[in-house]
């Protein structure tokens, strides 16, 4: 996997934090060699994921831990579904409780939102997308929880894509300006997307020519307008802001292909899942 240096370094960052001490309280209550199960388990209804960054952090723990996954990550269970058994030393289960919980409650809050935004766009043709608004160090596992939910990912790094958003439009010398930049300076290939905050600037966009317009926190009735401008010309369209799960329904009946939602990774709640150590 191309994130997988980056994924190890995380997960040593996380257990370092737990165990730069070390474990006083394990070492001095557990004989090192005692064997046990650890049963991982949902306490509500959630959609799974973090299952690989999971299997890192026991491995780092242990190398010797055996992990039996009852689940896979992107499958929905019910409160009190078995998701793993972990099999090893009580002492290895016990230091990685915690920074394993830390991980999957928090992935799994945020594919769950996911799904429920999905579900409540369904039929509809628009496609829920995820933003940069994620958790310094974390983009990877969190763009991943995105799709275990059925999401897409918007672009992963300032790198990856073109964006041109109001800030730029207002340094770079207006819409018209700050395309033919873009255009002479990008690469071949990537697709140019460009935020409007009005219908005169959406206008502006779709005259020279650009891929995906970004419709920022307009109205109901301005952003029907200004998705059928965009299909007019044939130019896909995104919405974005105000976006939640009361909102999302009457925003894709407009009609737009894309909408583009900082909840699922910002303010997603973990889910509450719990790791039981029981002797062997």
């Amino acid at each position: 996997m191309q994130h997988e240096p980056l994924i190890d370094r995380l997960v040593a960052l996380a257990l370092e934090e737990d165990l730069a001490l070390g474990d006083v309280t394990t070492d001095a209550t557990i004989d090192a060699e005692r064997n046990g199960v650890g049963k991982l388990r949902a306490k509500q209804e959630l959609v799974v994921a973090g299952v690989d960054v999971a299997m890192r952090v026991f491995r780092a723990v242990d190398s010797e831990l055996r992990v039996d996954w009852q689940v896979s990550s992107g499958q929905r269970v019910s409160a009190g579904t078995m998701l793993a058994f972990v099999h090893g030393r009580v002492c290895s289960l016990l230091r990685a409780e915690r920074t394993v919980l830390n991980f999957m409650q928090r992935l799994c809050g945020t594919a769950t939102t996911t799904a429920a935004f999905m579900a409540a766009v369904e039929g509809t043709g628009a496609q829920v997308v995820d933003t940069r608004k994620t958790t310094p160090g974390w983009r990877v596992l969190e763009k991943e929880a995105v799709r275990d939910g059925g999401g897409r990912n918007h672009r992963l790094s300032l790198g990856s894509g073109i964006l041109i958003k109001d800030n730029h439009i207002d340094a770079g010398g207006g819409v018209a300006e700050t395309v033919r930049r873009v255009r002479a300076y990008a690469p071949h290939g990537l697709a140019v997307e460009i935020e409007v905050r009005s219908l005169e600037e959406l206008e502006q966009a779709l005259a020279v020519g650009v891929d995906i317009v970004l419709l920022d926190n307009m109205s109901l009735s301005t952003l029907r307008d200004a998705v059928r401008r965009a299909k007019s010309a044939e130019v896909r369209s995104e919405a974005s802001g105000g976006v939640s799960l009361k909102t999302v329904r009457d925003i894709a009946e407009t009609g737009v292909d894309f909408i583009s939602v900082g909840a699922l990774t910002h303010s997603s709640p973990s889910m509450d899942i719990h790791m039981k150590v029981h002797l062997e």
